[in-house]
């Protein structure tokens, strides 16, 4: 034991430990690799055995010392190359690993799911183990190589390669975590593999490559892939951040081919690549509004989905009776606020035909209005909640208020439903937004969301925004409200203020800039 009292002996042995984990990183990588075909229950017995396997196959080897050296004798020349035993053990083992590795990768590019009820294909227990073996003999031989050329004591070897295989051993169940949940980590070790079979073929005929040289590579690939891991996690908690619904809402857009306006340039270029292997005639152009309606809806206000004050049709309870029939009968609404002088007065909801009979009958009509109170509903109400109270309201309609009760607006179930299919106009009225040759013309008070759907645009609606419609947008960009005849560009958009009043903005003519692929074509 004198002589690991020697310092030389000591700087060897670790300087040895080291480099026999490096030698075997490569080996428990694929080892990793292989265990994953097998069940879950047999991927530690087989990590086990083969890395059990390459300790005796180094120590085996090891304890040969004598029949090593005679491994690098040349045995038979063709051409210029002679070859030796060592030679040919190498060129077996790198053609196998160029195989095997090129055959793993394949596989893992492929892609192919497994069928999601657990019935995945599993291989044979003893074929994984069998290729673990072959493995472990053609690494095991270049480690112990490496081992007698730096040390001339055999229990220095044998000490550092047990030490070696027994880190590896403890770490060799977290890096096949590590390896399994990291498909790309995967891919770059199968790499490695690829190059480390393409040195081992090059050293069986002759030409040296220095490890050096390949562990600088994989080391700087390494450190790159590391970034790639740190910009993917930051991804992965930017993302857990925004509400699950958005985040299942922009998948089922990409999936029937639509787009954000608000994505970043990497979000842009995978959804292009997406968009390429989907087939977008599977849904129709009214399909893709109502499901886009359905998945936004969630993320709208009560605003946008209101019939907005100024719209209200109401009937005064105050007016004369005769002037209020007539109101009912030139109005093709089915349903009137009752109110008492004001609009923010309101005494009830009432039917126009069941306010007719009442007043034939000389109904006192504060007393008709009163027995059918309305629904009140906040302006801070999301739409989702909404929907319970319209089912209370049974065929009726719910007023929208603000903080100080005063009227904003009035939803009906119809108002909902335009919010997800789009618009159904009146006989007394016209569609929020016409086609007008290669323009568009829209009331000032349509709704953004419309209006990203007729446009194919989705960057006008942004969280924290306080208006809901297109005159909203432009006073918002303006500052000001705009006159008559101004312009405001919002590119690929160009809005032109067409008719506009001194406090509202009644029509714009909107332009979209065409692609550029679209001007090249003309």
């Amino acid at each position: 034991m004198e002589i690991f009292l020697d310092p030389s002996i000591w700087a060897g042995l670790l300087t040895l430990i080291v480099l026999e984990i490096v030698l075997g990183i490569d080996n428990l990588v694929f080892i990793a690799i292989l265990a994953d075909k097998l069940p879950p229950k047999q991927r530690d017995k087989a990590r086990l055995i083969g890395l059990s396997l390459a300790l005796i196959m180094r120590l085996g080897l090891l304890s040969l010392i004598s029949w090593m050296v005679t491994l690098t004798r040349p045995l038979f020349s063709i051409g210029q190359f002679s070859f030796a035993g060592r030679d040919l053990i190498l060129l077996a083992g790198g053609l196998f690993l160029l195989f095997k590795a090129t055959m793993e990768l394949h596989e893992r590019l492929e892609s192919r799911p497994h069928d999601g009820s657990g019935n995945r294909s599993y291989a044979s227990f003893w074929a994984v183990v069998t290729q673990i073996v072959v493995l472990d003999a053609v690494f095991s031989l270049d480690a112990v190589i490496t081992a007698v050329g730096m040390v001339n004591h055999l229990p220095v070897m044998m000490t550092a390669v047990i030490i070696a295989m027994g880190i590896m051993l403890l770490a060799s169940k977290p890096l096949t975590n590590f390896v399994n949940a990291h498909p790309t980590v995967v891919v770059l070790c199968l790499s490695f593999l690829l190059m480390i079979g393409l040195s081992l073929v090059a050293e069986g005929f002759g030409f040296h490559i220095p490890k050096g040289y390949l562990y600088a590579a994989i080391g700087f690939s390494i450190l790159i892939e590391m970034f790639n891991q740190i910009a993917r996690r930051n991804f992965i908690r930017h993302q857990s951040h925004r509400p699950m619904r958005e985040r299942t809402a922009e998948a089922i857009l990409r999936l029937m081919g639509g787009r954000r306006g608000g994505a970043t340039n990497g979000e842009n270029g995978q959804n292009a690549a997406e968009d390429q292997t989907l087939p977008q005639e599977t849904f129709k152009d009214e399909e893709r509004y109502m499901i886009n309606g359905v998945l936004t809806l969630a993320s709208r206000s009560i605003r946008s989905i209101m019939t907005p004050r100024g719209d209200i049709s109401w009937v005064d309870a105050t007016k004369p009776l005769e002037e209020i029939r007539m109101q009912l009968l030139d109005t093709p609404h089915s349903l009137f606020p009752v109110c008492r002088g004001e609009l923010d007065e309101v005494i009830g909801i009432v039917r126009a035909k069941d306010l007719l009979v009442a007043l034939d009958h000389g109904t006192n009509i504060h007393t008709f209005a009163a027995s059918s109170p309305p629904l009140i509903v906040p302006e801070t109400l999301d739409p989702i909640n909404l929907l319970a109270v319209l089912r209370r309201a049974k065929g009726s309609f719910v007023l929208v208020t603000n903080e100080f009760g005063v009227v904003q607006g009035l939803v009906t179930p119809l108002d909902v439903l335009e919010a997800i299919a789009g618009e159904f106009p009146d006989e007394d009225e016209t569609p929020d937004i016409v086609v007008d040759g290669d323009s568009w013309l829209a009331k000032g008070g349509t709704d953004l969301h419309s209006l990203e759907q007729r446009l194919d645009y989705f960057g006008l609606v942004k969280p924290g925004d306080d208006y809901a419609s297109l005159a909203g947008l432009l006073i918002a960009q303006k500052g000001q409200l705009p006159l008559p005849g101004e312009t405001i560009d919002m590119p690929p958009l160009h809005f032109v203020v067409v008719e506009a009043t001194d406090y509202r903005i009644d029509l714009v003519r909107i332009t979209k800039d065409r692609p550029h692929d679209e001007e090249e074509e003309g």
